[in-house]
């Protein structure tokens, strides 16, 4: 039987200029490069702690 891992979709939606050189490092941990870039992630509580730290930069689908 094979688990079905469940995954979170983040796209950024603003840019990170004007804000906290950490917040700017955290989105390129999440693996986002640029404006509108999406990336698929394991929903981990780790993953789900970098999001939390730039929800205003970010869309999780």
């Amino acid at each position: 039987m094979t688990d079905k891992v469940k995954t979170l979709k983040v796209t950024q939606v603003r840019s990170t200029i004007g804000f906290d050189r950490k917040q700017a490092e955290t989105i390129r941990g999440l693996g986002l490069r640029r404006m509108w870039h999406t990336v698929e992630l394991k929903d981990t509580p780790e993953i789900r702690g970098m999001i939390r730290k730039v929800r205003h930069l970010v869309k999780v689908d």
